[in-house]
């Protein structure tokens, strides 16, 4: 027998990771990663293949066996984590019945102000439904349509045979522990953007009946509610199969991204704050309290750590954008051969961005390629270059790209000091995003705090998703995990940016305040 170790299995919006990581020191020892597609239709929706994720699992475990750095009879357990708010419509024994809607998909914006909305109105919802909602959630479902209400209530308004025919909506991760376990169970934490729990008792959280007759949907097709730390189930005899492993490993009810991440990430005291750059972004932290903030779309919902409450934000694109600028404008496969050279475009990114000087010449990039969430919520708002002239270069682009997605997450970071009451200093930065020293940089910069650059900062998730499935088991508690996790470098705000930073983010607030309506217009009837 070799080091105990979890199985952790983080399912991303473009790529699943599969680890094994030491279940009583959380190092991980082996990391696999697989793609798979996403599709995004006209309509606004924003869909992927549940088999797509499995076989994905599969081959990426398969890889994890041939490295030889653990053998399946070491796995202690398994822990999941997945991309949150979105939806699988399964039958009884948990399979899926159609493509999964994820949280980029917009398509139940109309049917969500149905529910919400009335007179007379505050902040574009029902002034009644938002305080009962409030009260009991510390939120209320998103306008944008991106939460998982919305996805039911679209599914239930557009596709009626579909919605019908599912025993059961679960989240990502909740439909990856049915497949490996059969049980139909949610956590509390992943369980929360269905808006339908009461929240106010972090140790019972529950539906309410109340609110699923607001809402307009049936108890009888949601699953039961565990807590992160709780065993959902053995690994039945198909999922074992398929992934190698003997049947019967417990697997632990697990989390959501977000809340794993801030486990992952070694941040899990009250106001230690971390900043995660991936697909998404979104800055957080774990407070004492419970506090909602409709202004900036923020709110407090239970944590993956028992009786803990975290901030709940998200930005919606941000190495997406970067993504973008790769296989959109740079490297893209067209008929001249542009794609050639996209494999070290990030490295090359970097390079571009260091010959460019801060505020990238003038040009401010916004990030909102596909709507946003935080710290506005505007699903009609889009992105785009400003103030280019006959002088922009390439380097001035690429820079403007990395400081766009800065200049959203201090404009985010204001609401948040706003909302803890404290000045959030130093933060931690984990996620693809975070390997970029320059970027490192250029955070600590436009955000006037010090960046603290987590070692492996690609596997906070799944340093995350096996933290829960240890402490689950009884091998770990989270103080010990948090104190394993080091920090590789911390940059510091130079001073000789500050007053190109303040004045470029005075101007990327004023582009959104003079232009969202012009947004509207132009994508308000898509």
């Amino acid at each position: 027998m070799g080091k105990p170790c979890i199985l952790a299995i983080d399912l991303g919006t473009s790529a699943v990771k599969v680890a094994l990581v030491g279940a009583e020191d959380g190092q991980v020892l082996a990391r696999e990663t697989e793609e798979y597609p996403l599709a995004l239709l006209p309509d606004g929706g924003a869909e992927q293949n549940p088999d797509d994720w499995w076989a994905a699992i599969r081959a990426a475990t398969g890889r994890l066996w041939q490295g030889g750095a653990a053998d399946p009879a070491d796995v202690r357990g398994i822990g999941c984590t997945a991309q949150w708010s979105g939806t699988v419509p399964v039958d009884e024994r948990g399979a899926a019945l159609s493509a999964a809607i994820i949280w980029m998909d917009s398509r139940g914006a109309r049917h969500v102000k149905a529910v919400t909305g009335g007179w007379p109105s505050v902040a574009g919802y029902g002034a009644g439904k938002l305080v009962r909602w409030l009260r009991k959630t510390g939120g209320i479902p998103a306008a944008s349509g991106k939460d998982s209400i919305a996805h039911i209530l679209y599914l239930k308004a557009e596709r009626p045979d579909l919605y019908r025919r599912a025993a059961c909506f679960l989240e990502p991760k909740d439909y990856l522990n049915a497949r490996l376990t059969g049980r139909l169970a949610a956590t509390i934490d992943s369980i929360a953007l269905h808006w339908v729990t009461d929240n106010r008792d972090i140790e019972k959280v529950r539906y309410d009946e109340g609110l699923l007759r607001a809402a307009g949907i049936e108890r009888r097709q949601l699953p039961e509610i565990l807590r992160s730390t709780e065993i959902v189930g053995e690994l039945r005899e198909a999922a074992a199969r398929d992934l190698s492993l003997p049947p019967g490993i417990p697997v632990a009810g697990g989390s959501p991204d977000i809340q794993s991440a801030a486990v992952g990430s070694g941040a899990t005291g009250d106001y230690e704050a971390h900043l995660y750059i991936g697909t998404s972004s979104w800055l957080t932290c774990h407070v004492p309290l419970r506090k909602t903030d409709i202004a900036h779309n923020m709110a407090t919902l239970p944590s993956a750590i028992p009786g803990r409450y975290f901030v709940a934000n998200e930005q919606e694109t941000a190495g997406a954008c970067l993504q973008f600028l790769r296989d959109k404008v740079f490297f893209h496969a067209d008929p001249l051969g542009a794609g050639e050279g996209r494999e070290d475009a990030y490295r090359r990114f970097d390079e571009a961005a260091e010959q460019a000087p801060p505020g990238a010449g003038g040009v401010v990039f916004t990030p909102w390629l596909y709507g946003e969430r935080t710290p506005i919520e505007d699903h009609l708002v889009r992105g785009g270059f400003h103030n280019v002239s006959l002088d922009t270069d390439r380097t001035h682009l690429v820079r403007a790209v990395l400081e766009g997605v800065a200049l959203n997450s201090r404009w985010l970071l204001q609401a948040m000091d706003g909302f803890t009451g404290r000045r959030l200093d130093p933060i931690r930065c984990i996620g693809g995003g975070a390997r970029s020293d320059t970027w490192c940089q250029i955070q600590a910069d436009v955000l006037g705090r010090t960046v603290a650059q987590v070692e492996a900062p690609l596997e906070a998730n799944v340093r995350g998703a096996a933290a829960i499935a240890s402490v689950a088991l009884g091998l770990a508690r989270f103080d010990e995990l948090a104190a394993g996790v080091k920090v590789r470098k911390a940059y510091h705000p130079r001073e000789e940016t500050q007053a190109v930073y303040a004045r470029t983010f005075a101007a990327y607030r004023d582009i959104y305040r003079q232009n969202r309506r012009i947004y509207a217009r132009l994508n308000g009837q898509r």
